[in-house]
């Protein structure tokens, strides 16, 4: 399991497994966002499994899956309720936690800089310096 913090509220992380969610709780994390397709992935690995894990450790899950097309303004700001609406620390995974970074990227304007987003994001081992005209248009619309 590899946890990247962004914020001290909000770590993306991999492809995360039923076995890691004892760890995931022992870290402090009160909340999980699961932003993989359950088409991506074995049975084991599809967030029923993940969640139930999850719930039963007294953790919240919520499932926002995510590709590209579906990066809309809405699954942003989705992504960013669920993630304020966490009683703590929250962790939200994908295949790579690329998909976590970019779309808590894309909520942050209004918030931080386009420069400040990205700094935190590449500071979690994510360059996402190809969204930063996104974000840039995003932040110069007020959004």
């Amino acid at each position: 399991m590899d946890i990247r913090p962004i914020t001290p509220r909000y770590a993306v992380s991999p492809q995360i497994s039923v076995e890691d969610i004892p760890a995931i709780a022992a870290a402090g994390f009160t909340r999980i966002i699961c932003n993989r397709p359950d088409a991506e992935v074995p049975p084991s690995h599809q967030a029923a499994s993940i969640g139930a894990a999850a719930q039963a450790a007294g953790l919240e899950f919520e499932v926002l899956e995510l590709t590209h097309q579906t990066m809309t303004p809405e699954n942003v700001a989705r992504q960013k309720a669920l993630a304020a609406a966490g009683q703590g620390p929250v962790l939200a995974y994908c295949a790579s936690g690329t998909r976590c970074s970019v779309v808590w990227a894309l909520g942050q304007c209004g918030e931080m800089s386009p420069d400040e987003i990205l700094q935190k994001t590449a500071s979690a081992g994510y360059q996402l310096d190809g969204l930063r005209p996104r974000l840039e248009e995003i932040c110069a619309a007020g959004n």
